[in-house]
C-alpha cells in the first residue's frame, strides 16, 4: 500500500477533523478575492472549496486516485500529481497546504517546485506534522510491528521536522520565513485509535494480513486508551502541528 492509496470514505468517516481544525492555517494564509492558490495535498478538497468560496481561483493537487475524484465531486479542478514533482511556473499568488508535507520525504523537491510555482513575493502557507507529532501513537506502532516481523521504522510514511530544519530548508529554496512556530495540539479521535490507524497510518497496516491487522489493532487499542484517554474517557491523540508563512523573493 503506497501514500497513495487512500479511502476518501474511510478518511471522512474517521478523520473529518483533519479538515474541520484547518481553519487557523487558512486565516494565516488570509485569501483574497481574486487570487490564484494552489492546495497542496488537497485530500477531497474541502478546505479547496472553501479558497473557492472566498473568491479566490484554486487548484488542488494530490497523489490519491480516491481524493481527486472526492474533491473534483466538490466542484474543485483537483489533479492527480505528484508534489514532489510540480511543473507549475510562475503561475500561483500563493501556495497553501493543511496536514500534508510530512507525507512528502523529499521536502526540498517539494519547496522547490513551490517556489517556481509561485509569482515573485508569492506567500507560501501550511501546516503539517511537527517534532513529536503523534509520539505516543507512532512509539507503539514501531514496539508492536517488530512482533509480526516488520520494521516499523523502514516502512514509517512521515517526515516530521522541527522549527530550525524547515525554516533552512525554506530558506535554502529562496524564501524569507516570516513566521514559524510548533504548536502543541491534543487531537480528538472520535472513532478511537483503531479507526485514526486504519484512516491515516495505513502504510503500517499493508504488510500484515487480515488477521495480523486485527490482532495489532486490539494491542493498540489496549495500550494506547489509558494513555490517551481525558477524564471523561475520551481519546485524544499527542498532536504536534508545525505551521508556517514564506514569502518567495522577489528575485527569485
Amino acid at each position: 500500500m503506497s501514500k497513495s492509496d487512500w479511502s476518501a470514505d474511510a478518511y471522512s468517516r474517521h478523520a473529518r477533523f483533519v479538515s474541520e481544525l484547518g481553519a487557523p492555517v487558512v486565516a494565516l494564509l488570509d485569501p483574497q478575492p481574486g487570487e490564484r492558490i494552489l492546495d497542496v495535498g488537497c485530500g477531497d478538497g474541502v478546505l479547496t472549496r472553501e479558497l473557492m468560496e472566498r473568491g479566490c481561483t484554486a487548484v488542488g493537487i494530490d497523489s490519491s486516485p480516491s481524493m481527486v475524484r472526492a474533491a473534483r465531486e466538490r466542484g474543485v479542478d483537483a489533479r492527480l500529481l505528484d508534489a514532489g514533482s510540480l511543473a507549475f511556473v510562475s503561475c500561483f499568488d500563493a501556495v497553501f497546504s493543511n496536514a500534508a508535507l510530512h507525507w512528502m520525504k523529499d521536502a526540498d523537491a517539494v519547496i522547490n517546485g513551490v517556489a517556481r510555482a509561485l509569482k515573485p513575493g508569492g506567500r507560501f502557507v501550511a501546516e503539517m506534522g511537527g517534532c513529536g507529532n503523534v509520539a505516543a501513537l507512532r512509539r507503539a506502532l514501531r514496539e508492536h510491528l517488530p512482533r509480526f516481523g516488520i520494521d516499523a521504522v523502514a516502512i514509517d510514511p512521515w517526515y516530521f521536522p522541527d522549527v530550525e530544519e524547515y525554516a533552512s530548508r525554506l530558506r535554502a529554496g529562496g524564501f524569507a520565513v516570516r513566521w514559524i512556530g510548533l504548536l502543541p495540539r491534543p487531537t480528538r479521535l472520535p472513532t478511537g485509535v483503531s479507526g485514526w490507524i486504519t484512516a491515516i497510518a495505513r502504510p503500517f497496516l499493508a504488510p500484515l494480513s487480515g488477521v495480523q491487522r486485527r490482532q495489532l489493532l486490539a494491542a493498540m487499542e489496549r495500550e494506547l486508551a489509558p494513555v490517551l484517554s481525558n477524564n471523561e474517557n475520551e481519546l485524544y491523540a499527542d498532536y504536534v502541528r508545525l505551521r508556517f508563512l514564506a514569502v518567495k523573493s522577489p528575485e527569485s
